[in-house]
């Protein structure tokens, strides 16, 4: 599971919404779990903290619906305008792709937002 060989595609949805330095340290931190053993599910989901420090960001890993979730922190200086709202990232291990894509409840929410401000109009 979540060979590292396996070509790694990091959906348009997610470069549009978490900056490089981040994508590239979750791409990292996956492949350290997965040194570590500590990849047991064929998906996982990355929530980001609301909380940050000048130099880093925190996030939590879930897999098999919550049930085994680990906190990790990851060196970052750029903008933190990402965080605080919500956003999941999901891991899912393919035959020949491990993907990284934004949640279907991501965008729910965000396609709702948008229809909310249409009929305000």
């Amino acid at each position: 599971m979540y060979e590292m060989t396996k070509k790694h595609r990091t959906g348009d949805d997610v470069k549009a919404l978490i900056p490089q330095p981040v994508i590239d340290g979750l791409w990292d931190r996956l492949k350290a779990m997965r040194q570590e053993k500590l990849l047991i599910d064929s998906t996982m989901a990355v929530m980001f903290s609301d909380d940050f420090e000048d130099q880093k960001i925190f996030f939590m890993t879930l897999q098999k619906e919550g049930a085994f979730a680990n906190e990790y922190e990851l060196a970052y200086d750029g903008p933190k305008d990402f965080l605080g709202k919500g956003t999941i990232v999901i891991f899912k291990d393919r035959p020949k792709t491990i993907s990284m894509t934004i949640s279907d409840a991501n965008k729910q929410a965000a396609n709702t937002d948008d229809a909310s401000e249409t009929d305000d109009k």
